[in-house]
């Protein structure tokens, strides 16, 4: 469990990690880290990503997803991802048994909390910890990089507001196990152009016992895993398990997202071959394969739009 009491600094040389969809063409990023460095300037600051598009919050949400777990346990992750900014969304702090998350109430942290074990969630309301003006265009400065700043000083997560037991979910999908297979969806395509599908390599270790497979997605019929993209031919696609543990299509020495013209919420079908007569399939083949359970806390689900042009706030 993460230490609940301040014990005299002992975070000053916390890690703090920043996610945003700011870019860093504007001072937007450099303001923030200006804050945090004026309150803590030992702690240590580290770019998650500040490319993630503009007010799209699930690709935030996959993008911290993968990155969280690779730092050091008590690192503070601070993701602003906030087409919301100055309206009813909440702001809060997120505590798990590893890690702090600051940001917003929008579903940003949906799916790192199906990693996590969620310990409290705070919703941030004490203004004695946020800059003495505060934007409403502009919360990632003024409301979430002081209160990550002296939560690394070693803050109780209490002093910053009150407890609640609701947050806000994203609801994303979660593979479905058929009769002979797994249906999925592609959830993130990355600047190489790779698929990346919601089917994790465990997932299809546990089902196909190491028999052989194929993989649907688009027109496109993949047959077998690659261990790597070297094993591909020039221009050929692909699949295999991702370095984030999850199905990947690819195009070696291309991109599989031109090639296919496959977008990002598209169906992904993998397929085991060779099934034995005595093996029984599972009764419903919609049951899902995973399922996430969070005692007492409860989630609003939410359908982000992604598609409309920035408004312009610099959240």
């Amino acid at each position: 469990m993460l230490p609940s009491k301040a014990s005299g600094g002992w975070m000053k040389h916390a890690v703090i990690t920043l996610l945003t969809d700011f870019g860093t063409r504007d001072h937007y990023v450099a303001s923030m880290k200006g804050v945090i460095l004026g309150i803590n300037p030992l702690c240590t600051l580290v770019d998650i990503s500040h490319h993630v598009r503009p007010q799209d919050i699930r690709e935030g949400a996959f993008l911290l997803a993968n990155a969280f777990s690779s730092f050091p346990k008590r690192a503070i992750h601070l993701a602003v991802v906030d087409p919301g900014v100055g309206g009813p969304r909440r702001p809060i702090l997120v505590v798990t048994s590893n890690y702090y998350f600051i940001g917003p109430d929008n579903g940003i942290f949906s799916l790192v909390l199906l990693r996590e074990k969620l310990e409290r969630v705070i919703v941030l309301s004490n203004p004695d910890y946020f800059l003495p003006q505060v934007s409403s265009t502009f919360h990632g400065r003024d409301m979430f990089a002081p209160v990550a700043a002296h939560l690394s000083l070693g803050v109780r997560p209490e002093a910053f507001g009150r407890e609640t037991d609701t947050f806000t979910d994203l609801g994303f999908a979660r593979p479905k196990r058929g009769r002979n297979g797994l249906s999925g969806e592609i959830v993130h395509i990355d600047a190489f152009g790779n698929l990346i599908g919601n089917i994790n390599g465990q997932e299809i270790s546990d089902l196909s016992e190491g028999r052989s497979v194929s993989i649907k997605v688009s027109r496109q019929t993949i047959h077998g895993l690659k261990k790597g993209y070297w094993e591909g031919k020039q221009g050929e696609v692909i699949a295999l398990i991702g370095s984030g543990g999850f199905l990947e299509i690819s195009v070696r020495a291309g991109n599989a997202q031109k090639k296919l013209k496959v977008k990002r919420g598209n169906r992904v079908r993998l397929q085991i071959l060779k099934q034995s007569c005595l093996e029984q399939a599972p009764d419903d083949k919609n049951q899902t394969t995973s399922n996430f359970r969070r005692s007492k806390f409860q989630t609003e689900k939410i359908t982000p739009k992604t598609s409309s042009p920035p408004t312009g706030g610099e959240d």
